[in-house]
């Protein structure tokens, strides 16, 4: 029996800053590659979190979510427990685990969020449009 032939994917190089913006108020990710770019296996994006900014609320899905820390630092709720995660931290959060994040500091703060599998950037439009109705409050 022979296997079927992958499709071969593209390379994905991109600058600093570049990607797929999803603007939210005091809230901003840009994704860098999902979909057919990772052939559905994951999703890698950047949150960004205005100073004082909450988060999307408590929540949990089936993916696996994992934030490393790239600037600032980011308070992380893990089922019933904050953390404050500094610059270079990781967090790994398993599928089913409730989860939140924010920015209680005083300075922008941001992560880079692999969700495993992927295939989440098509849930944007919906997440964009409950931010524009539900800006986030102050953390």
């Amino acid at each position: 029996m022979t296997k079927p032939t992958p499709t071969p994917r593209q390379p994905v190089v991109l600058g600093p800053g570049e990607g797929r913006a999803w603007p939210m108020g005091r809230i901003g990710a840009v994704f860098k590659a999902d979909g057919d770019e990772t052939a559905q296996r994951y999703s890698i994006s950047e949150w960004w979190l205005e100073p004082h900014t909450q988060g999307p609320g408590a929540h949990a899905h089936a993916e696996d979510d994992i934030f490393y820390v790239l600037e600032g630092t980011m308070s992380v709720l893990v089922g019933d427990a904050w953390t404050d995660a500094p610059r270079g931290s990781f967090v790994l959060v398993p599928g089913g685990t409730t989860h939140d994040f924010e920015n209680r500091g005083e300075v922008r703060a941001g992560v880079l969020n692999l969700s495993i599998p992927g295939a989440f950037e098509p849930h944007m439009p919906s997440i964009a449009q409950w931010f524009a109705e539900h800006p986030p409050g102050d953390a």
